[in-house]
């Protein structure tokens, strides 16, 4: 049965099987995702207590699945955060195809693990096929490695396990066997305004952050090129990291990748992109300069749920170097047979877990449905719409569009950090629409990231209505 967007699903009886349960929850799914875009950007007035209350205590006894999940669905829908709808701005969070939505019910269906051919060959060859489209999209080098993780943490802390394997393998060190202790230290040399989570990468390898050797940052937050090859040369007799971006995580600046590259390789370094966001200017031509020379790295990552718009969990990590990523990565027993035959790779062996969703059909459902074209469209599209944000903002008195939007991202000011954030509470609080703060050479700053599919002009209009509005409102 159809429903309106205005309607609910019909009610599940006790004894409804799992056809009528997959039934409902699509109904179910599809009903939200038609309201998404005429609700609340973030359920602020929801009170949590009464989630709570309505989420129940642990039964004594068994409940029949209809009642779990309808009452799931009942208790948790009104407090859900927006972020599938077109006037979600915050934390680089795309908006989830069609497609990719279900494909993710389709994966949770047939609950695949896919870490090797043998537990799931159809989730080895998705993975094998879709990381080959993704090489050639963000124009990486023919015969990369590529591992499916979580996001850009996995992402990160995958290529930085590969990376400290390649350069201690080089300074003659077997760091999989013997461990860091008594380990040529290594440095990691990275730019003041490195993502956090190339820092926690460094925790969980053992390499600690007091490797980190901070380089300078432009204005904007590329990397200065200059500082780079002093530091450089002050860690030349050590193993040495280079962490570049493509995409700062504030302002959406581009280090200057043949410079800089060229620069670390002379002195032996192994070089990391954490692209998280912005590795996808490599898939339009519009934006591809932006990323020139970024192939000529050693490894890089990036995010499926920020620009491709598929359901979290969904990050790449891929490697120039295949057999120092699998050394670092894979491991072996005896009772896993059908690991790394000649037939197909195993998805397990270029990530670091072992029972694992089979991220590839998500992945792939969302590459078929865009195409060569709708990806480099979607990037395009998304990048004129942070730009009708901050031509439209700067024109207002009392605000400063304080980045350079060579991307998706908009860094804006409201006079002082006092009234910076209370424009931002109040845009949160209304509902019109959703941006996060962040702090940014010492400023408070919002962020705005345009990164779903779904945004339209009309949207960014509204949400420039509704800055404007709390600004004048706490003026």
């Amino acid at each position: 049965m159809a429903h309106s967007p205005a309607d609910q699903p019909a009610t599940l009886t006790a004894s409804a099987g799992l056809r009528d349960l997959m039934q409902y929850v699509a109904d179910r799914v599809a009903g939200y995702r038609e309201r998404v875009g005429d609700g609340p950007a973030f359920p602020s007035t929801v009170d949590l207590d009464d989630v709570r209350a309505a989420l129940g205590s642990l039964p004594d006894e068994p409940t029949p699945a209809a009642a779990v999940v309808e009452q799931l669905a009942d208790a948790v829908e009104p407090a859900l955060v927006a972020s599938t709808g077109p006037r979600y701005f915050g934390f680089v969070i795309g908006g989830v195809l069609d497609a990719a939505t279900a494909a993710d019910v389709l994966t949770t269906g047939w609950d695949q693990n896919a870490f090797n051919p043998l537990t799931s060959p159809a989730g080895a060859v998705v993975e094998e096929v879709a990381g080959a489209w993704l090489t050639d999209l963000l124009g990486l080098p023919v015969g990369v490695s590529f591992g499916f993780v979580t996001g850009g943490q996995g992402g990160n802390t995958v290529c930085l396990a590969a990376a400290r394997h390649g350069v201690l393998s080089d300074a003659g060190w077997d760091v999989e066997r013997r461990g860091l202790h008594g380990a040529p230290p290594v440095r990691v040399v990275a730019g003041t305004g490195r993502h956090a989570t190339i820092d926690r990468a460094l925790r969980l390898l053992g390499l600690g952050t007091d490797a980190l050797v901070p380089v300078r940052t432009s204005l904007q937050g590329s990397i200065d090129v200059e500082d780079l090859g002093r530091a450089l040369a002050s860690t030349s007799v050590d193993p040495t990291i280079v962490c570049l971006q493509a995409g700062e995580v504030n302002t959406g600046a581009f280090d200057d990748f043949p410079a800089a590259i060229a620069s670390a390789h002379q002195h032996g370094a192994w070089v990391h992109v954490d692209g998280a966001i912005g590795l996808w200017a490599a898939a339009s031509p519009a934006t591809r300069h932006l990323v020139a020379g970024v192939e000529r790295a050693d490894s890089w990552s990036t995010d499926g749920h920020k620009w491709l718009n598929v359901p979290h969990d969904a990050g790449y990590a891929f490697c120039a170097h295949p057999a120092t990523h699998v050394a670092a990565t894979s491991y072996s027993a005896a009772y896993l047979t059908g690991q790394g035959s000649d037939a197909l790779r195993g998805p397990g062996d270029y990530v670091l877990e072992s029972s694992r969703r089979a991220r590839g059909f998500t992945t792939w459902a969302a590459l078929r449905q865009l195409g060569r074209s709708g990806v480099a469209d979607l990037v395009d599209r998304c990048c004129a719409l942070a730009r009708r944000f901050a031509h439209q903002l700067a024109t207002v008195d009392g605000v400063t569009v304080v980045n350079d939007v060579v991307l998706n991202q908009v860094l804006v000011r409201f006079g002082d950090d006092e009234q910076t954030n209370r424009v931002i509470d109040a845009v949160q609080r209304s509902g019109e629409c959703w941006m996060g703060g962040t702090t940014w050479h010492g400023m408070r700053l919002m962020r705005i990231s345009v990164s779903s599919w779904r945004t339209t002009e009309a949207d960014v209009d509204r949400s420039v209505a509704a800055i404007v509005t709390a600004l004048e409102q706490r003026s």
